[in-house]
């Protein structure tokens, strides 16, 4: 007896970047690509509600959270799967919407190749002392700013996650000793040590980078404030590839102007776009990158759609999601 189809809807929205929207080519492309498993699917894309309505009514699977989530149990009694495109889902929290008994995953792992070539970028561009070399060229000013190698030099990864662990090994590519932060403290490939948060006051005072790259929740929310910004040394720099909740960005951006720091790379604002007469613009010593550093920008998509196969191989045969997001902590 032939199987029944899985019913699955995948819902864009014109306002996200063009990398961030399925197409009709990419779904198919990726069908090809999986083809005993595409064959199980009966499939449906939707943009910006279109056909919402009567998708849901008999969809199993839905790809790309909806942006009108009430009464998600009623209008999609079949849902059991739910796949979000992006791997922080601090935007869609609190879970309290998600029907009791559907599986929430996000996108994590289609970063982390992306972020690492970015960390690499951005480690040398503060160890270089680029952000004040540009500000002089920009006022026409010639002043030699010399630097030594950035071998054994000290990089704080905060946050131990896909983009996290792109962090920490374009850290060791550079000859960078390496210092991880994350939740439990457990240890990680790559890292010359690993610690819980409770112990991050004390070891921001070794740190020549520090990286932030934890997901945004209640209990990282202006992580990186005031007061430990004041813990860092002054020659040290920060590089957010996380949210911009998490740092404490008018402090920051205090202590970037006092020389207190030596400088920022920001890939994250709030809100963004960021408008134009935000003062960070004008911000000494800080690059803000416009949230590019982690998403690769010809195969997202399709690195998406890749992880979302593989996860769909163990949700025919019962097998535990991989990617499930946790509504107690929020990611």
């Amino acid at each position: 007896m032939t199987a029944p189809k899985i019913r699955v809807h995948v819902e864009n929205a014109r306002s996200k970047a063009a990398l961030h929207q399925i197409t009709p080519a990419q779904w198919d492309a990726a069908c090809a690509r999986h083809p005993e498993l595409a064959r199980r699917l009966e499939a449906s894309l939707g943009w910006d509600g279109d056909v919402l309505e009567g998708a849901l009514r008999n969809a199993e699977i839905v790809i790309g959270v909806p942006a009108l989530r009430e009464r998600l149990s009623e209008r999609a009694p079949r849902l059991k799967w739910l796949h979000a495109t992006s791997a922080g889902v601090d935007r869609v929290l609190p879970l309290d919407w998600l029907p009791k008994g559907v599986a929430f995953t996000n996108n994590r792992g289609a970063h982390g190749a992306k972020a690492e070539q970015f960390m690499r970028m951005a480690y040398s561009l503060l160890h270089m002392r680029m952000p004040e070399i540009v500000a002089n060229q920009h006022a026409r000013r010639w002043q030699q700013l010399f630097s030594p190698g950035i071998a054994g030099k000290t990089a704080l990864v905060i946050g131990l996650g896909d983009l996290g662990m792109g962090a920490v090994r374009a850290a060791k590519q550079l000859g960078l000793k390496v210092i991880g932060v994350s939740r439990g403290g457990k240890k990680v490939r790559h890292a010359d040590a690993v610690h819980a948060i409770p112990a991050l006051d004390g070891l921001l005072p070794e740190a020549d980078f520090v990286v932030l790259a934890v997901p945004l929740t209640p209990g990282t929310r202006h992580l990186l404030d005031r007061s430990r910004l004041d813990l860092m040394k002054p020659t040290a720099g920060v590089i957010n590839i996380a949210r911009a909740a998490v740092a404490d960005y008018t402090a920051l951006a205090e202590k970037l102007e006092r020389g207190e720091l030596a400088g920022a790379v920001l890939d994250v604002v709030e809100p963004e776009p960021l408008p134009q007469d935000s003062p960070l613009w004008g911000t000494r010593n800080l690059i803000i990158t416009p949230h590019i550093s982690c998403d690769d920008g010809d195969h997202y998509m399709d690195i998406t759609l890749d992880l979302w196969f593989a996860n769909l191989a163990r949700y025919v045969k019962g097998q535990t999601l991989r990617n499930r997001v946790d509504p107690r902590r929020g990611y």
